[in-house]
């Protein structure tokens, strides 16, 4: 089991930017790669970044591409998703996710073996 808590959500003026953090516990996170995703209600959820166990592979959804970025520390247990030039369309909960294959964050819909509980974003403008 992993268990997945993810921090640093909140409330921010558009172009600001918020750093959100997932941190993991459990079995071994050098073993997962990991995935950030965002629902607002109503909606389907929509990937936005993945990155490898290794952190030597990083794709991200065409929305976010250039304006966020996913790194882990692998000793500390977490990922990030840093996240600038936010937009009111930003706005959502955004969740992490643990899989064992890059593949199984990227598929649609998402096959990932664990999941954190999400974290609201606003973005006003």
């Amino acid at each position: 089991q992993v268990q997945l808590v993810e921090s640093g959500g909140g409330l921010v003026q558009a172009g600001g930017s918020l750093r959100l953090s997932c941190a993991a516990s459990g079995r071994t996170f050098s073993d997962y790669a990991m995935g950030w995703f965002r629902q607002v209600p109503g909606k389907e959820r929509e990937f936005v970044a993945v990155i490898s166990w290794s952190g030597g592979s990083i794709d991200y959804a065409i929305p976010v591409k250039g304006r966020f970025t996913i790194s882990r520390d692998n000793a500390k247990n977490t990922v990030y998703l840093q996240m600038n030039s936010l937009r009111p369309e930003d706005t959502a909960v955004y969740s992490c996710a643990a899989a064992s294959s890059i593949l199984r964050v990227t598929t649609i819909p998402p096959r990932c073996e664990y999941w954190g509980q999400g974290t609201q974003v606003t973005v006003s403008s």
